[in-house]
C-alpha cells in the first residue's frame, strides 16, 4: 500500500490533472464538515449531496423542493441574507443532525472547504469522508477493499492547512499500517501528518480545542461543544462513500 497525504487546499487544483482512477481518497474536514457528514448518515439522513456553492444549493432545492439545505459561511449558519431567499435548514455543526431531523431525508450542503475537497477527489476509484467519529471503521474499509493507493485530503481552512485533519490524517496512516502488518510506503506529507498525531494522540480534544478552528468554534457559546463531539473516537460503525453521482451514503447503500 501506499499512503500520500495532501496537507493544504492549495494543493487541491493540482488534482485535476493526475490519474485517480486507481486510488482511494479519503477527505478529511474535522471541524467540521466530514464530522458533521457522518453524523447525519448514522442518524438515517439517505443521502449528502456535497456542493461548491450557496448558488448551487439553491438550485437543487428549487428543483427538488424536499431537500433539506445545510451549510455554513464563516462558520456559521446560512441564512436568507446570504442566500437571496431562505434560510438554509441547518449549518455545519453535527449536533444539529439529530434522527428526529434526518431520517430519510436528503441534505445538500456547502461548506467554505470540505464540500470542495470532496468535488477535487470525484475522478478517484473510491472517495471516502472521515473523521474521528468514523476513523475505525473507514480503516477497516480500505483494508479489507485492498486497495493499494490511498490518498489522504486534508480539507485545511480558507487557503491554509488546518491542524485537526492533519492529525486525523497521521491518526489513518497509522491504524493502515496495523492492519497492513507493515511499513507501506509514505510520503514525506504523511509522515508529517503522523508526527502530528504522535504529539496529540493523549490529548485529543485539547489539541482540537487548540487548534484555529478549535479556537474559533470554542469562542461562539453555541458551537464550543462542536469541538469535543468531533473529537470522539470511533462512535460510528459507518463509512461515507461518494458515488458516482456526487452523493455521500453509507457503504452499502448504492445509488438509485
Amino acid at each position: 500500500m501506499t499512503i500520500e497525504t495532501i496537507l493544504s487546499p492549495t494543493e487541491l487544483p493540482a488534482l485535476a490533472g493526475r490519474d485517480l482512477r486507481g486510488t482511494a481518497c479519503v477527505v478529511f474536514d474535522i471541524l467540521r464538515a466530514t464530522s458533521t457528514f457522518v453524523t447525519a448518515l448514522h442518524h438515517g439522513a439517505e443521502e449528502i449531496i456535497p456542493v461548491s456553492e450557496i448558488a448551487e444549493a439553491m438550485a437543487l432545492r428549487h428543483g427538488r423542493p424536499d431537500v433539506l439545505l445545510a451549510g455554513e459561511r464563516d462558520g456559521v449558519r446560512i441564512r436568507a441574507a446570504l442566500s437571496g431567499g431562505i434560510d438554509f435548514d441547518f449549518g455545519n455543526s453535527p449536533r444539529e443532525f439529530t434522527p428526529e431531523a434526518v431520517r430519510g431525508k436528503t441534505i445538500v450542503s456547502t461548506t467554505t472547504n470540505g464540500t470542495r475537497a470532496l468535488r477535487a477527489c470525484a475522478g478517484a476509484k473510491c472517495v471516502l469522508a472521515a473523521a474521528f467519529l468514523n476513523l475505525g471503521a473507514t480503516v477497516q474499509f480500505l483494508a479489507r477493499e485492498k486497495h493499494a493507493d490511498v490518498l489522504l485530503v486534508c480539507a485545511g481552512t480558507g487557503d491554509n492547512p488546518a491542524a485537526e485533519d492533519i492529525i486525523a490524517a497521521g491518526a489513518m496512516a497509522e491504524l493502515l499500517a496495523a492492519y497492513e502488518n507493515k511499513r507501506p510506503d509514505t510520503s514525506s506529507n504523511t509522515f508529517a501528518a503522523k508526527t502530528a498525531f504522535f504529539v496529540a494522540r493523549d490529548r485529543l480534544p485539547g489539541a482540537l480545542r487548540d487548534s484555529q478552528n478549535g479556537r474559533r468554534l470554542y469562542a461562539n457559546p453555541e458551537l464550543r461543544e462542536d469541538v469535543a463531539f468531533c473529537a470522539q473516537r470511533d462512535v460510528f460503525r459507518l463509512v461515507a462513500v461518494m458515488g458516482g453521482d456526487g452523493s455521500l451514503r453509507r457503504a452499502g447503500h448504492p445509488s438509485p
